[in-house]
């Protein structure tokens, strides 16, 4: 990855395409890179949806060789949700798409001046850029079956739904998966309307012919990642509960702990938190036909997606993932496997966060549009979205746009951003990294859950403030560093508890690039990475006032452990201090 493939979207008679090195940038992947060029390059009291703002899309420092789960791909701009720096995070088979062509970034630059739609072809003979506005409010699926048509099976798409299109704060960027299916979502922070402000609808990369990035030194890049294998299937997480169960074998833990949102927030376990499982769904996918075990791009070892099917054997979905499955489920009170699936697969196809779509349609309730429980009107909600009627606006437009529309008091979000499936109440260190994350409300920013309920790299109480923001700190800065070599960041929990492979996973760089870093090097990566973003966001007008969790959880106790939010404002904002 030795260049840097800028479209200008607003050029003078039409989108121009440039190429160049690296630069200022070299040695960048992944979050490093997007939030680089994002905090350098976009002024942060521009307006998201403007033609200052960039968005910015970055395989990670090994995205594209033969590192295992190294295939992740960051997208990056300044968030027309939060108003933040955003960097969101997808699987699928773009990263390494981009990377096994030479780019370490693409960059949407500028705005159209017509409201014409365009699509990015790129291949090993370059990129052409075309209008088709035969593609205007086409599905992820249709769009993506079309482009198959016109360009064959061998492509990768990234893309936006009509979510995208009408530059809607819960807009998505999809990226298409091993089977060509766009099932893997960069959801945060409404990336996908950014990508629509910019008017592409579908980037398609040619992948014949591409050829896999090769180390520097083949024989120690090859042990490295033999180890860090070894490492990943040999730990309880990484080798045995993702693989069997998926993400959502978390729903039946966290309903024990107490720790799962259920009604808008009310309670902290479902009731019926067995049956949207992920050992239910792994029943049921495995029954019917289905895969309760698959890769979500190539080179994955963990393996913890699946394919949901019907009773007819006919695909559904992608196995929804365990914030999918909660946002819709527990939280809206919805315990039918089948309309989970089916909300999640509208999600994908309209082009919408999970997340946000799901604690929006709780919001939703809360307000009484619908009572709780009720799945078929939840599906007709996510419809209103991808049909762009106004109430289908309103709740494409996020949690906080809807419980101001409907004047609903409990609407769980932090800048603007809808907090994921863990109660801050009952899981304080999570709490912390919702506060204080540069991005809003993000689990993955700092996913204190590993150590406070999983014990994972030790345990640190989660009904307790003491510890948690170390913890959250510590974690943050991790993140932040594996997001830029393009790892999946569940390498963590092996990571966490298995030195040597961490050092595997150091190994691989060096032997990669030719380098000599060391873990000291790693944390001042991840450091920099958040300095940069934080930077960022104090220059658009946020402060310390702004790394605080919504006030109801400090007042209204979560069944079952009748706790508050108890952490400090002086304790949060030592977050940063290190």
């Amino acid at each position: 990855m030795d260049k840097i493939l800028r479209i200008d979207m607003g050029a003078k008679g039409g989108p121009k395409v440039s190429e160049g090195p690296l630069g200022d940038y070299a040695g960048l992947g992944g979050r490093a890179m997007t939030s680089s060029v994002v905090s350098k390059e976009v002024p942060p009291l521009c307006h998201a949806l403007g033609a200052e703002n960039k968005l910015v899309i970055a395989p990670g420092m090994l995205t594209g060789s033969a590192a295992v789960i190294s295939g992740r791909l960051s997208v990056g701009c300044k968030s027309p949700l939060t108003g933040t720096i955003k960097e969101a995070n997808s699987g699928g088979q773009g990263g390494i798409a981009l990377a096994r062509h030479g780019y370490a970034a693409v960059i949407l630059e500028g705005k159209p001046s017509t409201d014409d739609l365009y699509k990015i072809y790129i291949s090993k003979k370059g990129v052409k850029i075309s209008v088709d506005n035969s593609l205007k409010m086409l599905p992820n699926y249709d769009l993506v079956n079309k482009m198959k048509a016109e360009y064959g099976d061998k492509i990768v798409c990234i893309s936006i739904g009509p979510a995208g299109e009408m530059k809607l704060g819960a807009a998505s960027v999809a990226v298409t998966d091993m089977e060509t299916r766009p099932s893997r979502h960069a959801g945060r922070g409404g990336v996908g309307a950014v990508m629509g402000a910019k008017g592409v609808k579908v980037i398609v990369i040619d992948t014949a012919d591409s050829k896999i990035r090769q180390p520097k030194d083949a024989e120690k890049f090859k042990e490295a990642n033999r180890k860090f294998t070894e490492g990943l299937r040999s730990h309880a997480v990484t080798g045995q509960a993702l693989p069997k169960f998926g993400t959502n074998v978390l729903t039946n833990i966290l309903c024990e702990a107490g720790g799962y949102p259920t009604y808008n927030f009310k309670e902290g376990s479902y009731k019926d938190g067995a049956k949207i499982s992920g050992e239910t769904f792994a029943e049921i996918e495995t029954k019917r036909g289905g895969k309760a075990t698959h890769g979500c791009h190539t080179g994955c070892v963990i393996q913890c997606s699946g394919t949901y099917v019907d009773k007819d054997g006919n695909f559904i979905s992608k196995q929804p993932e365990y914030e999918t499955v909660w946002a819709h489920g527990g939280n809206c009170g919805i315990s039918d496997p089948d309309t989970l699936a089916k909300l999640d697969f509208l999600d994908d196809n309209y082009g919408v966060d999970t997340i946000e779509m799901g604690v929006t349609i709780g919001v939703a309730m809360e307000a009484g549009l619908l009572p709780f429980g009720d799945g078929e009107g939840a599906l007709k909600l996510v419809e209103e979205v991808g049909k762009g009627t106004p109430l289908g606006r309103i709740l494409g437009s996020g949690a906080e746009v809807t419980g101001k529309a409907f004047g609903v008091e409990r609407v769980p979000v932090v800048k603007g951003q809808a907090l994921p499936a863990y109660d801050p109440r009952t899981v304080q260190g999570i709490g912390v990294t919702y506060a204080t994350s540069t991005m809003g409300a993000d689990h993955t920013a700092g996913y204190a859950v590993a150590t406070n309920i999983l014990k994972v790299g030790g345990f640190v109480d989660p009904l307790k403030p003491e510890g948690q923001v170390e913890l959250s700190r510590n974690l943050q800065i991790a993140t932040a560093a594996i997001d830029s070599t393009g790892m999946c960041l569940f390498i963590a929990f092996a990571v966490l508890d298995q030195p040597e492979t961490f050092q595997a996973l150091v190994d691989m760089i060096n032997a990669f690039y030719g380098l000599s870093l060391t873990g000291d090097d790693v944390t001042a990566l991840g450091k920099k990475v958040l300095s940069m973003e934080r930077d960022f966001n104090a220059r658009a007008g946020f402060s310390a006032k702004h790394d605080r969790l919504p006030r109801f959880f400090s007042t209204e106790k979560l069944p079952p452990h009748n706790l508050t939010w108890t952490m400090k404002d002086e304790e949060l904002d030592q977050v940063y201090n290190w």
